[in-house]
């Protein structure tokens, strides 16, 4: 039985999931590429792509699974010059600026992804929630607050790439 805070959660992603399609919708790989009129804002490509390795690190982790990333081979397709485990956290400017892909390969990564985390949320019970998954932090982090911090992460992050859009649309 799907329990009700699997089911918000999973309205949550989906609306990351509405987001992230409206966001690419209709782009070329040179409008993802896009970095602002000042030219070093991270771009609507890679922030996508941001958000779903993080969304893929934090829920192949706590649900012992393996990343999408590598397991259905994206890594490969995206050819991206950055080490196979890079999630784009911490990135410099310049590396920001190496990255290119397309639409297509950043929604059928994020669907993947997608996929996967719906897939694991609606297998779990409330008891799950208080597993403790991080215990280096005080307090330790529970599975719960994992799954609202990369919730919270990625709506960050796809507003932000609706905001670089935004201004594409007026430069």
């Amino acid at each position: 039985m799907t329990m009700a805070s699997a089911r918000l959660l999973i309205d949550g992603f989906e609306r990351v999931q509405e987001a992230v399609t409206e966001v690419l919708d209709g782009l070329t790989p040179e409008q993802l590429s896009w970095r602002g009129p000042d030219g070093h804002t991270n771009s609507i490509g890679w922030l996508v792509w941001h958000l779903s390795r993080v969304q893929d690190v934090q829920v192949s982790d706590v649900a012992e699974l393996p990343e999408v990333w590598r397991a259905q081979d994206w890594q490969r397709r995206f050819a991206l010059p950055y080490r196979a485990e890079a999630t784009g956290y911490g990135a410099s400017s310049a590396q920001v600026g190496k990255f290119s892909a397309t639409a297509e390969q950043l929604a059928g990564y994020y669907e993947a992804t997608h996929l996967q985390t719906v897939d694991y949320l609606g297998r779990l019970h409330e008891r799950d929630y208080a597993r403790v998954v991080d215990a280096m932090w005080e307090p330790p982090v529970t599975l719960g607050v994992r799954l609202i911090s990369t919730l919270s992460d990625d709506l960050q992050h796809v507003g932000q790439a609706a905001l670089v859009r935004g201004c594409l649309a007026r430069s």
